[in-house]
């Protein structure tokens, strides 16, 4: 048997994912890098995009909006957890959400054009988490993985 990476990841709100993977791909704020078992402890930031981890084969991808990655020796293992701000299984992510999270961005931006709304940073979280949510979906329709 290979060696595996025990990843977990989590949100404020759930659990998104915890289980054995051959490697995890991810957005650091630095650039993509993919985590190997064995992997030097490392501790980066995280952009918006997709973690995509791969267990047997099989693509599993994660759309993610900011957070921490955590890459860590363990005894036995390697353990990478990842603490999103926001995190969503791309099989999640259905047309209705699409449509949701499209017509929410717009609504946004309109709205952060009216100077009285004070609360940028809140209007700027939900809108990038409301265009990751989109651009992950496209990027993944066509592709295959793991629901």
């Amino acid at each position: 048997m290979s060696k595996q990476l025990k990843l977990k990841i989590v949100t404020p709100e759930r659990l998104i994912l915890e289980e054995m993977v051959d490697q995890v791909t991810l957005p650091t704020t630095e650039g993509e890098i993919t985590i190997l078992p064995d992997h030097i402890p490392l501790i980066a930031g995280l952009k918006s995009g997709d973690v995509v981890a791969i267990s047997a084969g099989e693509h599993i991808p994660i759309a993610v909006v900011g957070g921490f990655v955590e890459v860590k020796k363990g005894e036995k293992v390697t353990e990478v957890a990842v603490l999103a701000d926001f995190a969503e299984h791309v099989a999640e992510i259905s047309d209705e959400k699409i449509t949701q999270a499209k017509a929410r961005a717009e609504d946004l931006k309109n709205k952060m054009q009216d100077k009285d709304h004070v609360d940028f940073e809140h209007f700027e979280a939900e809108l990038e988490r409301s265009l990751t949510r989109v651009k992950i979906a496209d990027k993944w329709r066509k592709k295959k993985y793991r629901k």
